[in-house]
């Protein structure tokens, strides 16, 4: 007979469950009802903590429509958090979102965007890396983690790595120093671990190695792994400064092997470097009184010195991103502003915060540059000499004449360096040289800056700040010595020549100096773009005669109303505000028709838009700063007023670099998009965004330089070291900051036109295309380079790749290269997600010239 007590007491548990899944039940749907009026008045954090215990308690509620809105709330309070400077709130939420998503790329890439914004570089890469794995489609991940690569890995890692010359004299030198009795060795910066596995190949009974970066430690790891050294080369993760003995490695070594150089020489700290291990890390040196002291007694460094050159250029490249070279743009008067410099200089007045130099490749600059001197020496250095390197910053600033001669005008010192590695191997940076190194520029921003044959130009050379500092301080001409500073010169002793004094007297008008204002390179360059200013005057003059002239009287004394959005400084704005002032020439024009709006923030911006308004006529209430209008940042294109519409809105479209601009197409589609339940229109009726479209375009061509800087080309270049798969790993398709015009490669196509972007009409905007291009010129096709045509309006346009343009270009370079043959056809599939671009290509078979395809069209030598 069965117990009597199982059944009520199975019935009590069932009855139990019941209430209990009838209370859980009742309390998600409180819980998802009190989200969505959190939602509704916007209270994030409270509508996060709702959706949190809904789905803690009924895990299959991760439908779509809980999903979208969970994360939706996730993303808005994460952002408020993060704008509140909340942090550990802010990864507590992404942490507890994880945990009920634990594989949901969209949630680990936005993690990722919040760590990159605040400087957790590596760390971000491994929550986009970790995206990519969920779903390798992913474009936002894909984006994410070629952005931050760029970071992780510098793209001189590759062009280092192939550079076989460079490393084979390394092997060489560091072979010898172990065969001569170095045992032990200390890789300082070893970025792959090479050098490290060179000095074990050469048979280092210890060695060591030491690097900073988290992600390039790992990956020495991986490589170390991979040639079976794991055991033999102890790799730690720090910097060379923070090593102490025994606990990070149980001896003073012999030998120390780095290339802890920049273009500068001492701009990534080797001086430093250098005495704390002469101090702490390496034996001591051969002593005077013991010469014949054995190697492994003793310590050196690789490199053991290093000569440094230069050489004053006139370069019209240089120039223009360094200094102000128009005087008008636009039809705006530029001198009231009076001087306009970059912040890279080394001169006395200077912040030692600034640094001294810029890094150019000279053999590829736009223009070429032109040698006024004959190049000099200027510093020795000693890396096995302790005493020389605590001296050097204390050093008296070395003076040096150099005769002047080509006349010219005098852009900047350009300088390199030899390495010394040991008696018999060399490595030079120098201009001519085929190498993997940029050269160092100082530019000259003194407007006092023209020299002639028999001029002698006096140059400064210092160690300060653990930079080196030339540093232009005068010019001699007869005897007469002419100091320059940064922003007039300063004349010491009088001219005889009536030349000199005539082009120093209108600088030099009163005790005061003029005004003298800072602006980033590519801000002076960019301003330096008369082409682009002047090609905008004209568009929006004829937009401002269109709408003046199709205004209601009853509306006709209304403003019309412009915003220029553009990033970092422009002039824009005031371009729109000045053809709406007195001083306007177009008398279509009303005088004050025109408000103008400036997204500019930096005060020093906004003090220079004031000056040239002033100096220009422009009525000082027909430009106003946008952003103290916006309460929020993120949200600056908002109507100008409840019931007034944009009579322009003005986009900086292109980065410098040559990519898109993120966000660019999201900021075209809320501005021209007609009203409707998520946001409202913003232009008038007859208004216009500037640009109104754009147009990319590209050829096929071939270019190993591409290939070599953008990824490992197998292993001859790392001397038999495979190391090609892990660093590999960091590449990125799309090169930027490219001149195409001084680029080493062969055009195997026409220019032809890739996509349209229109941004008046982004209904009309497709996401992805195909274009056919016929091959003029056999070869590799290793990348796809392309630029763009901005289109002001229907009449005004200019290119991204002219000779004025402060827009470098692109190019995607295929993994695999096709082998093409004159008259065959290429099919480019192109695909443009948000604000990235991506392009693949196939080689088309079998098309003769008979066939009938959709071919894209040439540019013209108009385009």
């Amino acid at each position: 007979m069965p117990n009597a007590t199982t059944r009520p007491k199975r019935t009590r548990r069932h009855r139990r469950a019941q209430r209990e899944d009838a209370v859980r039940n009742e309390l998600v749907s409180r819980s998802l009802e009190s989200a969505q009026q959190c939602l509704f008045s916007q209270d994030y954090g409270t509508a996060f903590v709702h959706y949190l215990l809904a789905l803690n308690l009924a895990p299959a509620l991760k439908d779509f429509s809980v999903y979208c809105n969970s994360l939706f709330t996730l993303f808005r309070w994460a952002d408020e958090l993060d704008s509140l400077g909340r942090i550990q709130d802010l990864f507590n939420c992404y942490e507890q979102a994880m945990e009920l998503f634990p594989v949901d790329e969209v949630i680990v890439n936005s993690m990722g965007e919040h760590l990159f914004r605040m400087g957790f570089r590596d760390e971000a890469a491994g929550h986009f890396y970790k995206a990519l794995k969920l779903r390798p489609d992913f474009p936002e991940a894909k984006e994410n983690f070629y952005r931050v690569a760029n970071w992780l890995v510098e793209r001189w890692h590759f062009l280092m790595l192939n550079d076989h010359g460079r490393n084979h004299k390394y092997q060489l030198a560091i072979k010898k120093a172990v065969e001569e009795g170095c045992s032990s060795v200390l890789d300082i910066g070893t970025g792959t671990g090479i050098l490290g596995m060179c000095a074990k190949m050469a048979g280092a009974a210890e060695v060591y190695a030491c690097e900073l970066s988290k992600t390039m430690y790992e990956l020495a790891c991986e490589v170390l792994s991979a040639n079976g050294m794991a055991d033999s080369i102890k790799i730690v993760h720090l910097k060379s400064l923070d090593m102490k003995i025994p606990k990070d490695i149980p001896n003073r070594v012999s030998l120390v092997v780095t290339e802890t150089v920049d273009a500068g020489l001492f701009g990534e700290g080797i001086i430093e470097t250098l005495i704390h291990a002469w101090k702490h890390l390496l034996l001591p040196p051969p002593s005077t009184h013991q010469p014949l002291s054995s190697p492994s007694q003793t310590g050196r460094v690789i490199p053991a010195g290093a000569t440094v050159f230069g050489v004053a250029v006139q370069c019209r490249e240089i120039r223009r991103h360094h200094r102000l070279c128009a005087s008008s743009v636009g039809g705006l008067d530029l001198s009231a502003v009076g001087q306009i410099y970059s912040p890279v200089s080394c001169l006395a007045d200077t912040e030692d915060s600034t640094e001294p130099y810029t890094t150019e490749r000279l053999s590829r600059l736009r223009g070429g540059y032109i040698q006024l001197t004959h190049p000099f020496t200027a510093l020795d250095i000693d890396f096995n000499n302790l005493q020389e390197l605590e001296g050097l910053c204390s050093r008296e600033v070395m003076q040096l004449r150099l005769c002047v001669t080509q006349e010219g005008v005098l852009d900047a010192l350009a300088v390199w360096f030899q390495l010394h590695l040991d008696q018999d191997n060399h490595l030079s940076t120098g201009p001519q040289e085929d190498t993997c190194w940029e050269q160092a520029i100082y530019p000259i921003q003194s407007p006092f800056n023209t020299v002639k044959c028999g001029d002698e130009i006096l140059v400064e050379v210092s160690c300060k700040d653990s930079y080196l500092r030339l540093c232009c301080a005068a010019i001699i001409r007869d005897g007469h010595t002419f100091h320059m500073d940064n922003v007039t010169p300063k004349i010491l002793t009088a001219s005889p020549e009536a030349e000199l004094c005539s082009a120093l007297a209108g600088l030099q008008t009163s005790q005061e100096k003029p005004c003298a204002f800072m602006l980033e390179s590519a801000e002076i360059a960019l301003l330096n773009n008369t082409a682009y200013h002047n090609s905008f005057q004209r568009a929006m003059s004829k937009l401002l005669v269109s709408l003046k002239s199709t205004r209601r009287s009853d509306t006709e004394l209304d403003p019309i109303y412009v915003l220029d959005v553009s990033e970092g400084f422009s002039v824009l704005s005031l371009i729109a505000a000045q053809l709406g002032s007195d001083s306007s020439e177009d008398k279509q024009i009303s005088p004050g028709l025109v408000q103008a709006y400036s997204s500019v923030e930096k005060e020093h911006h906004q003090t220079m838009l004031r000056l040239l308004a002033k100096g220009n006529g422009v009525l000082e209430s027909t430009l106003e700063f946008w952003l103290s209008h916006v309460e929020d940042d993120s949200a600056v294109l908002q109507r100008p007023a409840t019931e007034k519409l944009w009579s322009a809105i003005i986009l900086d479209c292109i980065e410098t670099c040559g990519l898109i601009r993120q966000k660019m197409l999201e900021k075209a589609t809320l501005a021209s998009s007609f009203c409707c339940e998520h946001f409202r229109c913003l232009l008038e009726d007859g208004g216009q965004i500037f640009p109104e479209r754009i147009v990319i375009h590209g050829m096929l061509v071939e270019s190993d330089t591409l290939l070599r800087e953008s990824a490992v080309q197998g292993t001859e270049p790392t001397l038999g070291f495979n190391i090609a798969p892990f660093i590999n790993q960091f590449t990125v398709p799309v090169h930027v900051f490219l001149d195409l015009s001084t680029l080493e490669c062969t055009h195997l196509s026409e220019a032809v036109e890739l996509f349209a972007l229109d941004l008046m009409n982004s209904t009309s905007n497709y996401t992805d295309r195909e274009v056919k291009v016929r091959v003029n010129t056999s070869g590799k096709v290793t990348a796809i380079a392309f630029w763009y045509q901005i289109h002001l309006d229907s009449e005004q346009s200019v290119s991204t790749f002219s000779e004025d343009s402060h827009w470098k270009q692109a190019a995607v370079v295929l993994q695999q290269p096709l082998t093409v043959s004159r008259g065959e056809w290429v099919k480019l599939s192109i695909q443009l997600h948000k604000s990235s671009i991506s392009i693949t290509a196939v080689k088309e078979e079998g098309l003769g010239a008979d066939d009938v395809i959709r071919e894209a069209e040439p540019m013209t030598s108009d385009s």
